[in-house]
């Protein structure tokens, strides 16, 4: 598979060989869609926590007589049909959110995702990519000059004054290589990889 290789000026240089298992994968959307909710769950903290009927701090009285006032018969404040009642099937502080993904599913799916950034040339690849200073309009001023408005950076090594000048661009995201992850890499329209962040991920994903 042939990646754009492309220069500091965002124009395209020339061509990159990489590896087809990784970048000439087939899209498979189930297993995408598989592999993203199952990241999205999995960052879940499970730590809300809601009041059931016993719980709330609701007077235990009867609200009124059982018969004769032409009402429905009512027990206690604290049901749960009631406003400000408790909850029924509460959530639990212990609630457990994980799905468990295989490992090789998981590359597959990175695969497919990856693969499809390149077939719609939305992936390219850089030399290398560093900020002299840790200055958010030096690194918008780069990005706008490459072509990119929406654009996830993924480097083999973070360079810190890269990491310092993206924080304030909503637009604009930086990962290691190591950190790369399907979410990321759906939620942004281009992904920019250094040629080292390339060599290191089909050593990751072999």
């Amino acid at each position: 598979m042939e990646l754009k290789l492309i220069d500091s000026d965002g124009k395209a240089s020339s061509t990159l060989a990489a590896s087809d298992a990784l970048f000439g994968r087939e899209y498979n959307e189930s297993l995408v869609h598989q592999i993203v909710v199952a990241y999205q769950a999995n960052a879940r903290q499970g730590t809300r926590a809601q009041k059931e009927r016993g719980e709330v701090n609701k007077s235990t009285k009867k609200p009124w007589r059982q018969k004769g006032t032409g009402r429905a018969r009512a027990g206690r404040a604290s049901s749960p049909l009631w406003r400000g009642g408790g909850k029924i099937f509460a959530s639990q502080p212990d609630e457990n959110f994980t799905q468990k993904v295989n490992r090789k599913m998981y590359r597959a799916g990175l695969a497919a995702i990856l693969s499809q950034l390149a077939r719609e040339e939305r992936l390219s690849v850089v030399d290398t990519f560093t900020i002299d200073a840790p200055k958010t309009k030096l690194l918008a001023d780069k990005i706008k000059s490459m072509g990119f408005s929406d654009v996830l950076i993924v480097t083999d090594q973070l360079n810190e004054n890269l990491f310092l000048s993206a924080r304030n661009l909503p637009n604009v995201g930086v990962l290691r290589v190591e950190q790369t992850d399907p979410l990321s890499l759906l939620q942004f329209t281009d992904v920019l990889f250094t040629r080292n962040a390339v060599a290191r991920l089909e050593e990751i994903l072999k």
